[in-house]
């Protein structure tokens, strides 16, 4: 069963979660659409909008519904409305930097060549969070689904724009459709270039799927990869090695990864001291947003407020954020769960 939304904010005695700061690491920029938005660009080019479901009887059909909402973005201004909404959200979930995982190679030369596409991402983004206080990194992603090749060109590409705006490369898509193997020279690339390597994979795949993309593309952050609870000796070498798991509670049950929120391998993922971050994923088709995420770690997980300032300091820590806003974010973690702590003993 899905998690019966909105979830309260605030329980007496407890800190707000909105006030916390956090980063959102996992989060695919066309997946945080607004169903307003959805609704408007499927009215706009006479297309049936998709049929968001509250779960999915597969793989395969989550895809599917997530390429008709990529198939609704066809002009440069839906690219800007989209990324401007999703900073937005962002700001309203009391996030201070998101990295949304954008397909470059959706879109050009669609909408253009390649390098003024991703100039049109980055400059709606940084100008939008300027105005609300939220950073604007993105993980440029290249896809298990296609030719190798195109992730070669996209590593370099990421390369040239490791210091304006791409701060990490990724995978997306189908682990079984092609081994971390056929990535490996991509990712040798955006690690020279110091970029974060942030693949998914351990979600319908197990705990080889992680291993592989520690030992192959030697993975700085995996997205998911919530499948390690299956080897102990690898949740070890996670956390020897400080590599995290940017963790979406809400994606994980409607894709079936999970049966029940309640068993979730989040805490068990956390008491192997492995580094877990929290992300919304696909707000727009999972019915979540970052806040949500965290209400859901509080009220159903049974997360202590001291457990969900680690998991926003993580979310600080292992992303791309400036030095600066780094110090900030951290500070305001620390005051945020010290307040908290002094309100619950009055």
């Amino acid at each position: 069963m899905a998690p019966q939304l909105p979830l309260p904010e605030d329980v007496q005695g407890q800190p707000c979660l909105k006030q916390l700061p956090k980063a959102d690491l996992h989060l695919h920029l066309e997946g945080a659409m607004r169903p307003v938005t959805l609704a408007d660009l499927a009215r706009t080019y006479g297309h049936p909008a998709p049929q968001i479901a509250p779960c999915y009887d597969s793989f395969d059909r989550f895809q599917n519904c997530y390429q008709e909402v990529v198939e609704l973005i066809r002009t440069r201004c839906d690219l800007q409305r989209l990324v401007h909404e999703v900073v937005e959200d962002a700001a309203a979930s009391g996030a201070v930097w998101i990295e949304p995982h954008f397909m470059l190679s959706t879109y050009a030369p669609a909408l253009g060549p390649a390098e003024e596409v991703l100039d049109l991402v980055l400059e709606t983004g940084n100008a939008t969070g300027a105005r609300l206080g939220v950073g604007f990194g993105l993980v440029l992603g290249a896809s298990r689904n296609r030719d190798p090749h195109q992730a070669m060109v996209l590593a370099r590409l990421a390369a040239e724009y490791a210091d304006r705006g791409v701060v990490a490369f990724g995978l997306v898509g189908d682990e079984s459709a092609a081994p971390a193997e056929d990535f490996e020279r991509p990712f040798t690339i955006a690690r020279e270039a110091d970029l974060i390597l942030a693949p998914h994979a351990g979600e319908r795949v197990g705990a080889l799927s992680v291993r592989n993309a520690v030992d192959v593309l030697s993975a700085d952050r995996i997205a998911h990869g919530v499948r390690a609870v299956e080897h102990p000796p690898l949740l070890e070498r996670l956390a020897d090695e400080g590599i995290t798991l940017d963790v979406c509670l809400t994606s994980n049950q409607l894709l079936g990864v999970v049966d029940d929120l309640d068993d979730h391998p989040l805490p068990r993922l956390l008491k192997a001291g492995v580094p877990c971050s929290l992300g919304s994923d696909d707000p727009l088709l999972f019915g979540t947003s970052l806040l949500t995420e965290y209400q859901i770690a509080r009220s159903q997980l049974s997360s202590p407020d001291s457990q969900l300032a680690t998991l926003a300091s993580t979310s600080i820590d292992a992303s791309g954020v400036p030095d600066d806003l780094v110090m900030s974010a951290l500070t305001g973690i620390r005051t945020w769960l010290q307040e908290g702590t002094s309100s619950s003993h009055r």
